[in-house]
């Protein structure tokens, strides 16, 4: 099926509704790992449709972070949504991505779950996910998604943000913070920069009173933050003696997922 800009439209309004997918599955499918970001003007010339009609499927897209807007080229690329969408896929995978021998050796390590998170902008994603063999435990589920920004691996990418884009994201409600004032954010920003010092973050009991987290980043060649190793455990068995260790272990196995991805911790 190709795309179209037809108007018919039968009774159920069937037709109209079809091809307003098909022309949207087409532009996504206009996006490739050679080309991997596109302006209105060239997707539009690849599947044969007006700009106009691509714009608004893009505006449409974006919105649902299907696709993302590049900073510098204001073209656009593929977005973390599509992560989201796929995750009942990516769970039944075979391939191991990058991170995931680290993940088990780190939930072997601790007993606890293990994940890997990205960033979307405005919530940390759950890609990969090792589950603790305890009969109790907390879990990352592919594709769950994490807005709060006393959660371990919002801290993460939030401490990467600048400071002023960190305060335009609470106060917009984008990412959520309780008792919002302006003390309230001035006081996690000192949070987010004594994270980074020490190298993991933590939530104890702050997102969910039966839960800890604790999450370190992972760099990439630049030095950016590209993903973040999650620990999440239910609070009854992490006291504070204990948590420490896991966040130093958590600490470590981040290392190691920076290190297979070529990657390298600002100095």
């Amino acid at each position: 099926m190709t795309p179209t800009e037809s108007s018919d439209v039968s009774g159920n309004g069937e037709a109209k509704g079809t091809s307003v997918i098909v022309n949207a599955i087409a532009v996504l499918r206009s996006f490739s790992a050679e080309e991997p970001l596109l302006g209105v003007t060239e997707i539009a010339g690849r599947i044969g449709l007006h700009k106009s009609t691509v714009s608004r499927i893009l505006a449409t897209l974006e919105q649902e972070h299907l696709v993302e807007r590049d900073v510098d080229s204001r073209r656009f690329r593929l977005g973390l949504g599509m992560i989201a969408m796929a995750g009942p896929l990516l769970a039944e995978l075979e391939e191991r991505r990058v991170a995931y021998p680290v993940l088990r050796e780190l939930t072997e390590r601790t007993g606890e779950t293990s994940a890997l998170m990205v960033w979307n902008g405005t919530e940390s994603m759950s890609v990969e996910q090792i589950p603790s063999r305890h009969q109790v435990k907390h879990l990352a589920p592919l594709g769950v998604r994490y807005n709060e920004a006393l959660s371990s691996s919002v801290q993460v990418f939030l401490a990467a943000e600048d400071k002023d884009r960190v305060r335009n994201l609470l106060r917009s409600g984008a990412v959520t913070l309780p008792g919002l004032d302006e003390e309230a954010v001035e006081a996690y920003l000192q949070r987010l920069e004594d994270s980074t010092k020490r190298g993991w973050t933590v939530n104890f009991g702050e997102t969910s009173i039966e839960e800890v987290g604790v999450a370190s980043p992972v760099y990439d060649h630049r030095g950016n933050i590209v993903a973040s190793v999650l620990i999440p455990a239910p609070k009854f068995r992490v006291s504070q003696d204990t948590l420490t260790s896991l966040g130093e272990a958590c600490a470590d196995a981040a290392a190691k997922v920076t290190t297979r991805l070529g990657g390298r911790a600002p100095r």
